[in-house]
């Protein structure tokens, strides 16, 4: 028997539970043997080190270790052994420090579950939920496993993840055909779905792997979108896979044709191929990226997902809802008026019972309401409830006094007035008829102050007929009546209650700041379209036209996305509409983020590049969000976006300056193969070229970015790349090319004089670029981090100083005569002189 077609005592047996849950110490002992959660990798350390050696450019040095120790050369494969191994520490240190910030931060915004253990509720880590636990499942929370239901209100789910179903679907307890397909199971509630509203109780039955969302994992793993960043990085590597070929091949067979040895040849070729690759690559952007979460929770934004601060850095429209990140979210009662607008008290006191008695989610209208005492009376008992969805956007409760037995109901506006037939005007009811023009006169005054409005009414039920489900117990459950949607009708509309909820002080400020930034604010919110344009307008968003959802559910796709640009407010929006606007901003082109932190939000913030939520967001929202925020507030993100931008730009400086520098590099061994008798610089040379100025790559990620980079969103650009590593790789070629023929035809040198010189002067240029082309301004105006001026300053110290220690034997290094070390220094400045002036003459033609 399958879990939704046997008796619940049966389930209860075999997962050794019951109604009343788990104690905490069996499930303690349960969790021992289950499943790893779906999508939790913890890294051990073990396991990070060997990493380290897994990387494709270490492997190729450690087979040149090998090899050149089969040949005997072993001072030659202790030293390239001694490069993998500080290559790998400084990898595993930079990786290390990466995963430990990031895994504390990502503690801070943990999504939680409610199960019962020792017969109480408490709230539990969603990983600590284990099979047999009893969970309590509301409106907006993750479903924590595969649960089979015991008790349902009103509870719908929204399975899109698994089904591609859009709209929520109704749950029940009872029993299902064993043979059921999964969307059909609607007595289940599976892991990766959440609850849109209502409540209920469900046994888990199973968790991670063994889930019907975690079989499918491994698939969707696979199917995994790559990120702009990740598009652009596998872009780069296919054109360096290129390069490498081509240049690796031609030199081989040149060696091959003027007979050198051919395992010297290989050794080369393949110092040449790790030469040309930026082998810290990796280690430099997990540093970078961890760095980046660090510096961006100081200002309150927490990263979950660590490739999103790139696409956060090339962010150019961020879509936003209206309450709290616009206005300042402290909703208060502000008027409780009649049909005509005239104060009427019992508008609040039938919104009481709606929010005093509602048993869905929480929300800040509901407080506000209970906030004023007046209006409260606790002489009305709950028999039932229709509650709130995104589609009907009305909530209604079934409630019984001494005075009858009423339902009263809240909601927006439109939707409510829709379900009423009559209005109630001083205690005198009357059909609505021709005054249905005076109550949306009423309305669209008040929505024009940028008012937000609700619309209150009710019905008196006086007998049991009344109410379609009157007289039905909801099984197992303590509700005592049930009602349906088919029972909002002939309601008495009483009036309006509006709430004030008004701009924050800061937002017109952040709003004009990430203009200044190049990201364009757009609000899509449910509030009415007339307090949507009004608020919109007292932050500076242009707001003549605001598009309503009825609007955009007429519009196909492709239409949608050529109409959006123009559009900075979308009102009376659900949340499908919402997810369709995101999805139609990223078809024009845009990169888009999108805050949110409700129910209604989710599939929004899946569609966007970069979901943002918030820390006191409902848990499905805080799920799918990349990065959440510990404050509502827009300034936050905007440094957030800094921080984004300054890794974005600082990983590029790395690519484009090694790229450039390795590229030239190559060019010039390769031109000087064809020339000289003997090879140019020896395959370790090469390697400790490689490695040496590599060093201050590594604190890349603390240098200081200029501020006009600042200004506009960064994307990858491969094309760029490429043309940066042709213009100045042939720079440094051609400074090659004469440090060659000085050393040759000037001073006669040898073969280890040839190697030495062009070593230090390779070195030294390359480092002389990492400073001069990490800024598209003049050198002098641009002052590099602390950190990559210290190491820089040490690396050229080191080289300079190897050809006269010890190791220079075993380098194949000489001391350099003072002549020679002083036409190197002029060769070294020369390129400094030259490249500072095809900088500035690039950055006119190709940007910066």
């Amino acid at each position: 028997m399958t879990d939704w077609s046997c008796r619940e005592q049966e389930l209860f047996e075999r997962l050794h539970s019951s109604a009343q849950g788990l104690s905490e110490i069996d499930a303690r002992e349960i969790r021992k043997r289950s499943p790893k959660p779906v999508g939790v990798h913890h890294t051990s350390m073990a396991r990070l080190a060997l990493r380290q050696f897994s990387n494709p450019i270490i492997i190729i040095l450690i087979g040149v270790a090998a090899v050149s120790a089969f040949l005997g050369e072993q001072s030659q494969a202790v030293i390239v052994l001694a490069i993998v191994g500080m290559s790998s520490v400084l990898g595993f240190a930079q990786e290390r420090g990466a995963v430990r910030a990031v895994q504390a931060l990502l503690g801070t915004v943990s999504v939680h579950a409610d199960v019962i253990r020792d017969g109480r509720e408490r709230e539990v880590a969603l990983g600590d939920v284990v099979p047999g636990d009893v969970v309590v499942l509301r409106a907006g929370d993750v479903v924590p496993g595969d649960c089979r239901l015991l008790s349902a209100n009103h509870l719908r789910l929204d399975e899109s993840s698994l089904t591609g179903e859009a709209f929520p679907r109704h749950k029940t307890p009872g029993i299902v055909n064993d043979d059921a397909p999964l969307a059909e199971r609607t007595n289940m509630a599976h892991l990766g779905t959440y609850v849109s509203s209502g409540e209920g109780r469900a046994i888990v039955t199973c968790t991670g792997v063994e889930t019907e969302f975690g079989k499918i994992s491994g698939v969707v793993a696979r199917q995994h979108l790559p990120t702009s960043f990740e598009r652009g990085i596998t872009a780069f590597g296919f054109m360096l896979m290129r390069a490498t070929a081509v240049l690796v091949t031609l030199i081989f067979v040149v060696n091959v044709v003027i007979r050198r040895p051919v395992i010297d040849s290989v050794l080369f070729s393949l110092a040449l191929a790790v030469g040309l690759t930026p082998q810290m690559l990796p280690a430099i952007v997990t540093f970078s990226l961890s760095r980046g979460a660090v510096a961006m929770a100081k200002s309150k934004v927490i990263v979950k997902r660590l490739d999103a601060i790139e696409d956060v850095g090339g962010l150019d429209i961020l879509c936003t809802d209206k309450t709290g990140t616009i206005t300042t979210g402290s909703v208060t009662v502000q008027e409780s008026l009649s049909v005509d607008g005239r104060s009427d008290p019992r508008v609040t006191r039938w919104a009481w019972l709606t929010a005093r008695h509602q048993k869905g989610f929480p929300n800040p209208l509901d407080d506000a309401i209970l906030a004023d005492r007046s209006a409260s009376d606790d002489d009305w008992s709950y028999e039932g409830e229709v509650p709130f969805d995104f589609t009907r956007k009305r909530m209604t409760v079934l409630v019984r006094s001494k005075r009858g037995r009423y339902m009263a109901a809240k909601g927006a506006f439109e939707p409510l007035l829709a379900c009423c037939t009559h209005f109630d005007r001083d205690g005198a009811i009357s059909p609505i008829g021709d005054d249905r023009s005076v109550i949306m006169q009423t309305f669209e005054r008040l929505s024009e102050g940028g008012i937000r409005v609700l619309g209150v009414a009710y019905r008196e039920c006086a007998n049991e007929h009344d109410v379609a489900g009157a007289g039905e117990h909801v099984v197992r459950n303590a509700y005592e009546h049930s009602i349906t949607s088919a029972d909002e009708r002939d309601l008495v509309f009483v009036g309006f209650l509006t709430f004030a909820d008004p701009p924050k002080p800061g937002a017109s400020h952040a709003i004009s700041v990430l203009a200044d930034m190049g990201v364009g604010v757009r609000i899509i919110t449910g509030d009415n379209r007339l307090a949507a344009a009004h608020v919109a307008s007292l932050v500076g968003l242009d707001a003549t036209t605001c598009v309503t959802g009825s609007r955009v559910a007429a519009l196909s796709d492709p239409e949608l996305a050529a109409f959006v640009d123009d559009v900075h407010v979308f009102a009376e929006v659900d949340p499908i509409q919402k997810e369709r606007i995101v999805r139609a901003y990223s078809r024009a082109g845009h990169t888009v983020g999108f805050l949110g932190d409700g129910i209604n939000d989710s599939p929004a913030l899946h569609a966007a590049d970069v979901g943002i939520s918030v820390e006191s967001a409902v848990d499905v929202a805080k799920q799918t969000a990349d990065l959440v925020l510990l404050t509502k507030d827009l300034g936050a993100l905007a440094e957030g976006i800094r921080q984004g931008r300054r890794i974005f730009v600082n990983t590029l400086k790395y690519v484009h300056v090694t790229t450039s520098a390795n590229f030239g590099n190559m060019v010039s061994l390769a031109a000087a193969t064809i020339f000289l008798p003997f090879l140019p610089m020896l395959p370790l040379q090469v390697l400790l070229l490689n490695f040496l100025s590599d060093i201050p790559g590594l604190t890349i990620a603390t240098d200081d970015v200029d501020e006009e980079l600042m200004r506009k969103p960064r994307k990858w650009n491969t094309r760029h790349v490429r043309q940066f590593m042709i213009v100045f790789g042939l720079t440094s070629t051609v400074f090659d090319l004469l440090t060659f023929g000085v050393l040759r035809l000037g001073f006669g040198a040898g073969a280890e004089l040839v190697r030495s010189g062009w070593f230090v002067e390779s070195t030294l240029t390359e480092l002389a670029a990492l400073i001069i082309l990490r800024t598209s301004r003049r050198v002098w105006a641009s002052r590099p981090g602390p950190g990559l001026l210290v190491t820089s300053t040490m690396v050229a110290v080191i080289t300079v100083a190897l050809p006269y220690s010890w190791l220079a034997r075993d380098l194949g290094l000489v001391a350099l005569p003072a002549t020679v070390a002083m036409t190197l220094a002029v060769v070294t400045a020369g390129y400094v002189v030259v490249s500072e002036a095809f900088k500035v003459r690039f950055a006119a033609t190709f940007g910066g």
